[in-house]
Formats: C-alpha cells, structure tokens, sequence
C-alpha cells in the first residue's frame, strides 16, 4: 500500500480541497482534520473522505465558501448556522466559540447546524482539553435515518450517532473517548470493503436480519443494516443513539432521523467545561491520576494483554505514524487521484513523495 509522511498527505489535501473552492484557510482546516484522523488510526475518517468530500461538493451538496455565524446567544449558550460551510470549518468555529464562554462563565453549550460532515469527533472535544478544559459532543446526522437498527428492530432505522469526550492530564496526553452508539462507524466499514476484507461478526446484519461478515450486505443498500452498540446489551447503545439524536439533532434544529438516504449535515452539541469554576486544578489532577492509577492496578487480562487508557490506542498511534508515515490502502488512493485529476492536478507527481 501507498506510504507518505503527514506532511505530505496534508499537502495534497490542501491542492484538493483549494482546487474545489475552498480559501486557503479552509482547505488546510479540512486537510489536517482528516490527516489527523488517519493518523490517529481511523481511517473511517481520514483520508478515505479525501475524494468522498470532493464528490459531494462537485455534486453541490456542500458549499466549499461557506461561513458559520452565530444565530442565537446567551452569554453561555448559542446556536451556529454553519452556512453550509465544510463539517470541519464548522465545528471548530463552534468548539472555539464555546470554549471562549466556558472561560468567561464556566459552562457553555453550542450547537450547530447547516454545516456539512464534521469529521472524526474527538478532534473537538480534544481542542478544548488542550485549552485544560473538559469536552462532551453529541453528534448526529440529520434526517438521516437508515444506518443502524433499533435494539428489536432488523433494519436501519438511526444513525451511527456518535459521542466524544476529553478531559486533561497532567503533563500527559488527555483522555480521549470517541466512539459511535452504533457498534462501528460506516467509514469503517468503507475501509474493510476498500482492502477487500470481511468485517467482524456482530457489526452489522444482511436484509434478512442475519448477521453478516460482508460489507456489501450493508454498503450496497441491498437493506442490510448496523447493529447497535453493545452486542447482549445492546438496548444500551440504541437508549445512547436515541439521546444524540434528540441532543445533537432536534437541540441544534438540524433534525433527527426521519429515513432520508443521504446525510447533508451532522447535527451538533458541544459542550466545554471550564475546571477552575468547579474545582482547584491541582486537585482535579490529583484526583484524575489517583483513579487511573487505580484503574491501571487491575490484574490484566491475557487475552488481551495490557490496560489502556480511553484515547491511549490513539496516541500511541499517531507517535508510530508520525515516525513511519501513513499507509492508504489502494483502492483509496485511486479514487484520490482518479477524483484529483478531474480537477486538473496532477497526481503522477504525488507518487514521487511516497514513503513506500
């Protein structure tokens, strides 16, 4: 498989996505959220959007110009319209925003809307422990509706619905929890096809409610569908689901599933949780590291061989990618140059950054 830096991934990135209107500011916004991503290890959310973000703006479903604006405030809430700006422009202007009221008032909530996919969610709730803050998002997909199957129900009726959450260490890499109510995200799945793999049983059933190890029992709209998160308990994951919808969907005004086939706009609520309103920072790291420490204690598990923590997979990772650089699986890396051409760059020349 094709091989590059970060670097160089972000670079192309930026030629594609100012090739499609996009400011400079934008294109490298979007760029290095989705390198990020691949270099955090989900692919679901990297790279594999390069050319599916190009089609859906030459397709006119995205505004690659965009603006968020502030639609409704209270000094620690608001509502951003998205303008149709990209997912990634969006976010980030609404995570900034309800950092800068968590500062001045402790506790801020924003939601946003009309805004495009937003990418992989833990970046947000990530920018705000960077700022020693607390971050908790809700994200759905609009009126989307037929991704993952209620818990009794066989055919997808929700989306994958995710939750995000950071919180800051001391002196070390932030908890990081970012996961779907669904029992996988659908890029995933994207990502198995693309390296013409089965999926791991209990992701996802056929259109007979069977469960299924092919992707294109669900990817090629034959009425296959997700399953909810939490295998024998999975009633907790479709209860999660119901909530960011009602959270993300119906609180920003973007809207909750009703079956429609394509998504527009994920809905959003971020919000950031200013530490030094509730408690002393000294103690709120004393405090965190006596529990992971305690957590850490725990006799392991042979079968799986080591305790992480939420969001150490990922840290882990990007340290390897960043000195190793980044792997795109083929098939991906054809339609990004297949879909880059089109836009008269010339992607031969990207072939002689490659790293293998």
């Amino acid at each position: 498989m094709p091989r590059f830096s970060p670097e160089t991934l972000s670079s192309i990135g930026r030629e594609i996505f100012s090739a499609l209107g996009c400011s400079e500011t934008d294109a490298a916004t979007v760029a290095d959220h989705l390198v990020g991503s691949s270099l955090f290890g989900h692919d679901s959310h990297g790279t594999l959007r390069f050319y599916e973000y190009l089609e859906a703006i030459r397709d006119g479903r995205w505004n690659p110009t965009g603006r968020p604006r502030i639609v409704r405030e209270k000094p620690s809430t608001a509502v951003v319209d998205g303008g149709g700006a990209m997912g990634q422009v969006g976010a980030t202007f609404a995570t900034q925003l309800a950092i800068e009221k968590a500062r001045r008032h402790g506790v801020a909530s924003v939601t946003l809307r009309n805004t495009c996919h937003i990418g992989r969610c833990g970046a947000y709730p990530l920018l705000a422990a960077t700022n020693e803050m607390i971050g908790l998002l809700f994200v759905n997909a609009g009126s989307l509706g037929r991704q993952t199957a209620p818990y009794g129900g066989t055919d997808g009726k929700l989306s994958t619905n995710p939750i995000a959450f950071a919180a800051p260490r001391r002196d070390r890499d932030p908890i990081m929890v970012d996961m779907a109510t669904a029992a996988t995200a659908e890029g995933k799945v994207r990502v198995y096809r693309n390296r013409n793999e089965a999926v791991p049983e209990g992701w996802l059933t056929d259109r007979n409610g069977k469960i299924s190890t092919d992707p294109s029992d669900y990817l090629s709209r034959a009425g296959g569908a997700l399953l909810p998160l939490g295998g024998v308990a999975a009633h907790k994951g479709y209860c999660l689901s119901m909530m960011v919808e009602i959270l993300g969907g119906a609180l920003s005004g973007e809207g909750c599933a009703s079956g429609e086939s394509a998504m527009i706009s994920n809905g959003v609520l971020i919000t950031v949780f200013n530490i030094e309103h509730f408690v002393d920072f000294q103690e709120y790291y004393d405090d965190l590291e006596v529990l992971i420490a305690h957590v850490l204690s725990s006799q392991v598990d042979p079968e799986v061989g080591q305790i992480q923590l939420p969001g150490e997979p990922e840290f882990r990772c990007a340290k390897r990618h960043e000195a190793n650089g980044i792997e795109i699986d083929t098939t991906t890396w054809a339609h990004i140059c297949k879909g880059a051409d089109s836009l008269g760059l010339d992607s031969r020349r990207w072939n002689q950054q490659r790293l293998g």
